[in-house]
């Protein structure tokens, strides 16, 4: 039941580590760094978001996605063991490579999270100070999201329970051939005790700290100026009735310019 059990767990985790949203933020903050890497290479902000781009570096040269894949590919379908006939089942040292592969990818994904809170916190400290206010609001805006993109698509917990059936279904088919292919490490029952930290109140940690960082708007209030309150639906549709009767009036388009040059 162990080995019939991985194939939606792999599924699912795969899916979430290969979603377009994720991929779209990586190149976003590869393509930063290169415009930025002349001037600002010694910046504080910068170094910071190396730090995440090179745990997410890390992330993709692993190949889990691919090493799930050929695991779901072995895995045997529901009705196999029901016909009392011969099948194929993943080996043990298949079983070891992927196990091995999710316990560092779940470590890099949370010393990714941590690095994005502190990247973000760093920049958003810079813009208060209205410092390289152009790099530090796309680095906020970016770091944010790539956090938020990993934390609600819940690709760490899902992860953690792929490697608990894996951690049974090693257990189950090292039982019936001994096949060990990674020596000198021991694969932990528990995958909580292995990360030492408890995730979900990390988690809350690092959402807190994010949400509750002093709101750079000073800057911005001169940046912009205020934005006027609303108008009514009524004057709306007043307003587009008179530009449409207007439009209609008007035969000839009139030549003359009235916008306003940009200082």
């Amino acid at each position: 039941e162990s080995l019939l059990a991985l194939r939606r767990p792999c599924y699912i985790a795969r899916k979430r580590l290969s979603g377009t949203q994720l991929a779209a933020e990586g190149r976003v903050l590869r393509a930063v760094l290169y415009v930025y890497r002349s001037k600002l290479r010694r910046h504080r902000s910068y170094l910071a978001m190396q730090q995440v781009e090179q745990c997410l570096k890390r992330l993709w040269k692993m190949n889990l996605v691919g090493c799930i894949e050929t695991l779901a590919e072995l895995v045997p379908k529901k009705g196999t063991f029901q016909d009392h006939t011969e099948c194929l089942i993943p080996s043990q040292p298949m079983l070891e490579t992927v196990a091995l592969k999710v316990l560092g990818s779940c470590k890099l994904i949370l010393r990714l999270l941590d690095c994005c809170c502190k990247a973000f916190l760093l920049s958003v400290k810079h813009l208060c100070s209205e410092e390289y206010i152009l790099l530090n609001t796309v680095a906020s805006g970016l770091l944010s999201r790539l956090w938020f993109v990993i934390q609600y698509r819940c690709a760490l917990q899902h992860l953690m329970s792929l490697y608990g059936l894996l951690s049974a279904s090693l257990q189950l088919v090292s039982e019936i051939q001994q096949m060990p292919y990674i020596k000198g490490f021991t694969f932990p029952s528990d995958i909580t005790n292995f990360l030492g930290v408890d995730i979900s109140s990390e988690m809350k940690k690092q959402k807190a700290r994010m949400l509750t960082t002093r709101k750079p708007t000073s800057w911005l209030k001169k940046l912009f100026p205020t934005v006027p309150k609303a108008v009514s639906e009524m004057e709306k549709k007043r307003n587009f009735a008179a530009c449409r009767s207007a439009v209609k009036k008007s035969a000839i388009p009139c030549p003359m310019d009235v916008g306003q040059p940009v200082l």
